[in-house]
């Protein structure tokens, strides 16, 4: 049986990846850290309330614990918040993986991290686990920062890059892009959405499914996860009105110079997905695809 503890369990993929675990219990002792009360919806698991910013307290409760794998799905990821509080970012975003990075050393743990395709400026678009990094924003750069530590580092990570991920779970804090489309689109709302900026998004369903094949096949390296289609933000928008039956004329085109974001964002990113598909046999599918499937959990 595996220990496996996953920080920020309250959040969407933390959740998720509980679920996942949990439906083959006999393989996996679940182990969530996160802040406040557990908002899983289930009590069939270890939940342990925790500032993981706190080393000491971060330190003690590993020792407790154990893990034979780390998961680290806590991160400061509001692009415009994290250039606003750049100390609270960095804490969350880097010193936290630094943290995990020296207890895994010392303790032989296998650490699997979140990261972005925001470490890369957008020139070009379906970049490659090997292609060379510039991060537009501050969130950008300490999510590429937290991938250093563990590249410099001798101990067994996974790194999982994804984009704009989505989907719904028991108690959400935030939402994401596909809920705020339909959400918005049910209550009759105007949208304006952005036409020249370009994404893979990423169903959570997927991504925790990558996390585990990762954990299960002892995996280590840097993997890109996501759908496997460039679309525009205003084309994601209009699939989900699509997909849910919703009127597509609330949809209103703007630019990103329009929009005029506090966080510049990479105009086009997106993933080739080669590795991804061979080294962890994840079958990617199209936006459309995994939305379907999405809007089946939803009913």
């Amino acid at each position: 049986m595996k220990r496996i503890v996953i920080t920020g369990s309250n959040g969407l993929l933390g959740q998720s990846l509980v679920n996942l675990f949990l439906e083959t219990p006999e393989k996996y002792q679940v182990i969530g850290f996160s802040r406040g009360e557990n908002r899983s919806g289930r009590s069939d698991f270890e939940y342990v309330s925790i500032d993981i910013t706190d080393s000491e307290k971060l330190f003690e409760k590993l020792a407790v614990y154990k893990p034979d794998v780390i998961v680290n799905t806590a991160a400061m990821t509001h692009v415009d918040k994290c250039e606003d509080n750049k100390e609270k970012c960095y804490r969350l975003n880097v010193e936290v993986v630094s943290y995990l990075k020296a207890y895994s050393e010392k303790n032989n743990t296998h650490l699997v991290h979140l990261s972005t395709d925001f470490i890369f400026d957008g020139e070009k678009g379906y970049y490659k686990e090997t292609d060379t990094p510039n991060p537009l924003s501050y969130y950008g750069e300490t999510k590429l920062k937290a991938e250093q530590i563990l590249v410099s580092s001798r101990i067994d990570y996974t790194i999982l890059r994804t984009i704009l991920v989505y989907g719904k779970v028991f108690d959400m804090s935030r939402s994401n892009i596909v809920l705020w489309v339909k959400d918005s689109l049910e209550k009759g709302k105007e949208l304006t959405v952005v036409t020249d900026q370009y994404r893979m998004p990423t169903y959570v369903e997927e991504l925790a499914l990558a996390c585990k094949l990762s954990i299960d096949k002892q995996t280590t390296g840097v993997f890109n996860i996501s759908s496997n289609k460039l679309m525009s933000v205003f084309e994601i928008a209009q699939c989900v009105a699509e997909v849910f039956g919703l009127d597509k004329n609330l949809i209103k085109p703007i630019t990103a110079k329009e929009l005029n974001q506090r966080a510049k964002r990479p105009a086009k990113s997106g993933f080739d997905l080669n590795k991804t598909h061979q080294e962890l046999t994840l079958k990617t599918r199209s936006f459309k695809e995994d939305l379907l499937e999405f809007k089946q959990k939803l009913t």
